[in-house]
Order: structure tokens, then C-alpha cells, then sequence
């Protein structure tokens, strides 16, 4: 438990949910997260509870990964804390689920810029470092969504399909420079998230019995660090889902139209 020691993890979207089991669990393993987010006032509030309960600072920046020059500015500063960064996390994103004829074109943009384009601008800020180091680990956290599209989810979908499409791409471009670069692909998980993307519990109500907790999330995402994982899905019965998807889609869409459908 302790054999991520003097590692430095940088993790986004830290200010709640999976983002804070994440760094507690760093912190349980013997690392030091620093901590990003968009909220001053709640990453306050979270390292200061971390710190109490741990009795080791808890370093934070305030960033929004959507926009490319406080990106450049978050890392700048995490540099000049931090004497290295072995480790990233790109937890940072958001969804909202309506109907495409329904929907706004800004919903498209906005997670494009912040589910996909945010873990590509913080990816940019590590690299040269890690590459220099010869050594690192790249986490993404993407969705089961992102490999089996439903309906009322178009946006959030397509923004996690090219974030596991990075992330595959830059695999193979890494392979040889040992640095490890690993998807994970979640179902729903309690936490936050579907304030904002499931605001009536339509969903949520649907799926709770299926939901998975922020800690068996951050356990498998932590317990990854330094080892050549290709990818985690969770839970089960949803990877040997998105599985046959990928090997019979016409089948699988007829048999589970209504099972998809559940927002």
C-alpha cells in the first residue's frame, strides 16, 4: 500500500466526487496528489480536510481544463511546487443528457472543450517532462460511454469516444518511452456527476442498483499506477457488454433497445 512514495500525482476535476477518492487514495498508498480544479472554495475545502485526516499537505491550483492558457499557467505553478510529475490523472469532465433535435450546439462544444480537449492540453503540459524523465503513467478517465453509444447522451458520448481514441493513439506512441497511458472506462458512478447531467434522477433512479461507488472507482484507477495497463472496465457485466457491441452492434442494438434507453 505504500508503494506509490515519493510520486507526485497531478489529478483534475478534484474538487468532488471521484476526483477526491481519487487523491485519497493516492494518499493511502503513500503519495502526494496535487489537487485541480475549477473551484477555489471547494479545492480550499478539500485539501484541508485531507490534510487533517492524512497529516501531509495537500498542494492545490485552480484551473479550468477547457481553457488552454490556465492550463499552461496550472502546470507552471505546479512545476515550481512540485519537484516532479510521475503520475496524471485527467479526471476533469462533465455530461448532460438530452435529446441531439433538443439539444444546443454550445452542450457539443462545451464537452469537447472540457471531456476531451482538457485531458489533451494537460496531456501537452506533462509530456516533455515525463519524456525527459524516461519515465511516467498517463491516466484517462473516459466511460463506458465511450465505448457503447445510447440515446440522449450524443454529446457526452462522442467527447468520450475521442478521448479513448487519444488515449489508444498515444498508447502506441509511448510504448517504447516507458511511459504507460491507461483508459479507464466507468459505468455510472454516485457521485456528483448527475446533478448536472441527470438534474430530474430519471436516470439515476433507473440505474442506482447498477451504480458503482467513487472508492471501488479510485482503488482500481490507483491501484493501476506504474504497471503497462491498457485499460480498466467497470463493472464487469458492462465490459463483456461493450465487447459484444464491438463484435455484433446490429444484434446487440435490437436485443437491448430498451435497456439502452434509460435516461
Amino acid at each position: 500500500m505504500v508503494h506509490l512514495k515519493d510520486k507526485y500525482v497531478v489529478i483534475t476535476g478534484s474538487s468532488s466526487g471521484l476526483g477526491i477518492a481519487i487523491a485519497e487514495e493516492v494518499l493511502k498508498r503513500g503519495g502526494a496528489p496535487f489537487l485541480m480544479a475549477r473551484s477555489t472554495e471547494k479545492l480550499a475545502t478539500v485539501s484541508k480536510e485531507l490534510e487533517n485526516k492524512y497529516d501531509q499537505p495537500v498542494p492545490y491550483t485552480t484551473v479550468d481544463v477547457a481553457n488552454y492558457k490556465q492550463v499552461q499557467c496550472a502546470f507552471n505553478e505546479v512545476f515550481e511546487r512540485v519537484p516532479h510529475i510521475d503520475v496524471l490523472i485527467n479526471n476533469a469532465g462533465f455530461g448532460a443528457f438530452q435529446l441531439f433535435e433538443e439539444a444546443d450546439v454550445t452542450q457539443f462544444e462545451d464537452m469537447i472543450n472540457v471531456n476531451y480537449l482538457g485531458a489533451v492540453y494537460c496531456v501537452q503540459q506533462v509530456l516533455p517532462h515525463m519524456i525527459e524523465n524516461q519515465t511516467g503513467h498517463i491516466i484517462n478517465i473516459a466511460s463506458q460511454a465511450g465505448k457503447v453509444a445510447t440515446p440522449k447522451s450524443s454529446a457526452y458520448t462522442a467527447s468520450k469516444f475521442a478521448l479513448i481514441g487519444f488515449t489508444n493513439s498515444l498508447r502506441l506512441e509511448l510504448i517504447k518511452k516507458n511511459i504507460h497511458v491507461t483508459a479507464i472506462n466507468p459505468g455510472p458512478i454516485r457521485t456528483p456527476f448527475f446533478d448536472v447531467a441527470d438534474p430530474q434522477g430519471d436516470y439515476v433512479k433507473n440505474v442506482s442498483k447498477y451504480m458503482l461507488s467513487p472508492t471501488a472507482v479510485a482503488k482500481r484507477t490507483v491501484g493501476c499506477i506504474g504497471r503497462p495497463v491498457r485499460e480498466i472496465n467497470m463493472p464487469l457485466w458492462m465490459e463483456i457488454g461493450s465487447r459484444l457491441f464491438a463484435t455484433m452492434p446490429v444484434l446487440m442494438e435490437r436485443l437491448l433497445a430498451k435497456r439502452l434507453n434509460q435516461k
